[in-house]
């Protein structure tokens, strides 16, 4: 079972309109055995002060074994993206998610957020510092391009 990392948007997506049907699905697969749902320290600190529906989905998502921790190494791979530009420091969580996935060895990370993490551009740019620092590739992935990840090819 793959390891998926669940960002910040895609917990808040769950209870959206505009993303709720496709990150429900997600969801769905992941308790079929699909998935496996990893998410870090950082998502739980930018939750603190969600609506408690969006709360009470992490708590019964994310349990022990499930929350990533950070480290030191973590935080140095999130300074050198955010000293190439890949985010600018106002958005160090954002450089948080992608270290703390890729020190752990998840190569799929899952995101709504289009402008910071799910993109060419930012991917490629999260990346190169990877590839300079000695790390592995990631890929950065909407839910959407997971979902169907499994679908024969019917055309």
């Amino acid at each position: 079972m793959r390891k998926l990392y669940i960002d910040t948007s895609v917990i808040g997506g769950f209870h959206d309109t505009e993303w709720m049907d496709d990150t429900r699905l997600l969801w769905q697969q992941a308790a079929a055995g699909h998935w496996q749902l990893v998410t870090s320290i950082v998502a739980e600190a930018e939750l603190q002060n969600a609506p408690a529906n969006v709360r009470q989905l992490f708590a019964e998502t994310f349990g022990s074994g499930s929350i990533l921790d950070t480290s030191a190494e973590i935080e140095e791979l999130a300074n050198a993206y955010m000293a190439a530009a890949v985010v600018p420091p106002k958005f160090a969580d954002d450089a948080l998610h992608v270290a703390t996935a890729t020190v752990h060895g998840i190569r799929l990370i899952v995101s709504w957020n289009f402008k910071h993490l799910a993109n060419v551009r930012r991917e490629d740019a999260f990346n190169a510092v990877n590839i300079l620092h000695g790390w592995p590739a990631v890929r950065i992935v909407s839910p959407k391009e997971i979902i169907h990840a499994d679908q024969d090819q019917q055309d």
